[in-house]
C-alpha cells in the first residue's frame, strides 16, 4: 500500500503542480488584462480631462470677448450720457436766458399798456400832450425792442457746458 499510496500521492503532486502553474498562468493573464484595462481607463480619463480643459479654455476666451464687448458698450453709453448731460446743461442755460428775456419784454409791454390815464409821470397835462407822450413811449419801446432783436438776430444762445456741475 505504501508504494501504491506513494504513487498516487506523487501523481497528485504532479497534478497539483500542473494545476498551480495553470493557476499562475491564469492569474498572470488576468493581471495583464487588468493592467491593460487600467491603462486604457487612465488614457480615457486623461482624454476627458484634456477635453474638459479645452472646453474651459474656450469658455474663458468667449467670456473675455463678451467682457470686452460689454466694456465697450459701457464706454459708448457713458460718452453718450455725458454728451446728453452737456447738451441738457446748454439747453437749461438757454431756457434761463430766454425766460429772462421774456420777463423783460413782458415788463416793457406792461409799461406800454399802462401809459394810459395819468400814469405818464406828470408829462402831458392836456390830451394832446398825453397822446404825444404815449406815441413817444410806443416809439421808444418799439425802438428798444427792435434794437434787442438786432442784437440776437441769427445768433444762437450759447452756454459753456462746464459752467454747470451737478
Amino acid at each position: 500500500m505504501d508504494s501504491a499510496s506513494g504513487n498516487s500521492s506523487g501523481s497528485i503532486r504532479l497534478q497539483n503542480s500542473g494545476s498551480e502553474e495553470d493557476l499562475q498562468v491564469l492569474m498572470d493573464q488576468r493581471k495583464r488584462k487588468r493592467m491593460q484595462s487600467n491603462r486604457e481607463s487612465a488614457r480615457r480619463s486623461r482624454m476627458r480631462k484634456q477635453q474638459h480643459l479645452d472646453e474651459l479654455m474656450a469658455q474663458v476666451t468667449q467670456l473675455k470677448k463678451d467682457n470686452a464687448q460689454i466694456l465697450s458698450n459701457i464706454n459708448i453709453t457713458s460718452q453718450l450720457y455725458m454728451n446728453v448731460e452737456a447738451e441738457n446743461s446748454i439747453l437749461k442755460a438757454q431756457m434761463a436766458e430766454l425766460t429772462q428775456r421774456l420777463q423783460s419784454l413782458e415788463e416793457i409791454a406792461n409799461c406800454i399798456n399802462n401809459t394810459g390815464g395819468n400814469n405818464n409821470g406828470g408829462f402831458g397835462e392836456t390830451e394832446e400832450e398825453e397822446e404825444a407822450f404815449q406815441i413817444q413811449t410806443i416809439v421808444a419801446a418799439d425802438s428798444f425792442m427792435n434794437s434787442m432783436n438786432f442784437l440776437y438776430v441769427n445768433q444762437p444762445i450759447m452756454a459753456a457746458a462746464d459752467i454747470f456741475h451737478y
